[in-house]
């Protein structure tokens, strides 16, 4: 009997997918592999049940002969292990992101004479029903709020974009790129103080109070389902730190970082060309230990964020700060910089590590943007944050079509630089 294979990465079975196992019986015996988690997050969307329970899903299916894992995006080692007669798939992979993967595998089955079959997409109300109710749950807050620690355990390092709107919520969202055979995409999403407060036209020195900053939180949450780490400045007193701590998790945000300074906001990338004051070791960790002892889930991540070495205090002085704030409940560190260089990144990360391996490292690479996600994973570190590269983006390209406006006294100028409304439009969802 001729051999068939199919890939699925899905948590429900629907239509479309009973529809490729049907049509896989008419060319022979049909073997799925089932997309392991790690694989899927880089592309799709995340896991809702576990790989073992997807696994046996497809288990359970009629007319499966049998169930394989496939440990990658790319179907090159499962196809040259099973050497199929056929591979089967929906017609959409052509016009998406997944084109190149549809390549490969066109191009490894010519070896032994093998065709791809592809069927229109199923796309219909109920699938459409089925899609909408997935979203939906990942976005939920008790969905949504344990999704970094998940993420932890699953990627070598977990990449965060700036988001401060909705609409550069959905570009963090569905943007996905192929490189060398690979797909990728972002997968948390850091709402800062300062691109939020520069979003509304205001100075960064906490002015923006959080019940506008959850108005933030709030749209992105209505058009994603990725995780949200949140830019919590100082934390401010305790009494409020403590409130805040449990409506954040109360609503789905999955961490907060604040740092240790004291007294009216100043950037960090000034250092000490403006008056910053570093808070104590001891009323930090209180502030850490009451924010730990005020939230109810073990979900919500407090991350404790060190100025030590943006303030020239040295690395002795962030290595204490550091040891401390974990002793006093932190789940994470975050260490800053604002060197052009990442050496005095790597030697906290080394030194750190040789003292404790667990706790979650996350770094801003703003001024040493040389490096690489695999240099920083090496060094141990753990979450990336891209903290203001949309917003400083999308501020020139704003200005640019205004003076081409002003001095050209109409828009044909700038229009090829400008992205059409209709593809504007494809990136919200209707419900």
């Amino acid at each position: 009997m001729k051999k068939v294979y199919a890939c699925f990465s899905t948590d429900v079975i629907h239509d479309g997918h009973l529809n490729i196992i049907e049509r896989a019986k008419e060319y022979g015996q049909l073997t799925i592999g089932v997309l392991t988690d790690e694989s899927m997050i880089k592309f799709d969307r995340f896991p809702t049940i576990s790989f073992e329970e997807r696994l046996n899903q497809i288990k359970s299916l009629n007319n499966v002969a049998s169930v394989i894992t496939q440990n990658t995006i790319s179907y090159k080692d499962n196809l040259l292990k099973l050497k199929p007669d056929y591979v089967i798939h929906g017609d959409n992979w052509k016009y998406n992101e997944q084109a190149s993967i549809r390549q490969e595998v066109i191009d490894i089955l010519k070896d032994w004479n093998g065709q791809l079959i592809e069927i229109p997409y199923t796309n219909n109300e109920v699938v459409k029903h089925i899609e909408k109710v997935m979203k939906d749950k990942l976005s939920m807050p008790e969905f949504r709020r344990k999704r970094l620690k998940q993420l932890l355990k699953m990627r070598p390092i977990v990449k965060t974009i700036e988001v401060h709107s909705g609409i550069t919520a959905l570009i963090a969202e569905k943007t996905i790129v192929e490189n060398n055979g690979e797909l990728d995409q972002f997968d948390a999403m850091w709402i800062s103080s300062l691109c939020d407060s520069t979003a509304k036209g205001k100075p960064d020195i906490e002015l923006v109070d959080m019940s506008s900053r959850i108005q933030t939180i709030d749209d992105v949450m209505d058009v994603s389902t990725k995780p949200i780490i949140l830019d919590g400045d100082t934390g401010g007193l305790i009494e409020h730190f403590v409130y805040n701590v449990r409506t954040l998790e109360r609503i789905g945000v999955s961490a907060i970082i604040i740092e240790d300074k004291t007294g009216l906001k100043k950037n960090s990338l000034f250092g000490n060309d403006v008056i910053q004051t570093q808070d104590t070791i001891e009323n930090f960790c209180n502030k850490i230990k009451a924010g730990k002892q005020a939230q109810l889930s073990d979900d919500f991540m407090i991350i404790a964020r060190i100025e030590s070495l943006i303030l020239d205090k040295g690395m002795t002085d962030a290595l204490n700060r550091a040891f401390a704030y974990v002793k006093a409940g932190a789940d994470g560190i975050m260490i800053h910089s604002r060197k052009k260089k990442p050496d005095e990144i790597y030697e906290f990360c080394d030194k750190f590590r040789e003292q404790d391996q667990s706790t979650p490292i996350v770094v801003v690479p703003t001024s040493y943007n040389i490096v690489t996600e695999n240099e920083l994973a090496m060094h141990g570190i753990n979450i990336v944050i891209y903290a203001n590269q949309l917003t400083r983006s999308a501020f020139p390209a704003m200005q640019n079509t205004a003076i081409s406006i002003l001095k050209n006294h109409r828009a044909k100028e700038v229009d090829d630089k400008l992205m059409p409304i209709k593809e504007i439009i494809t990136l919200i969802d209707e419900l």
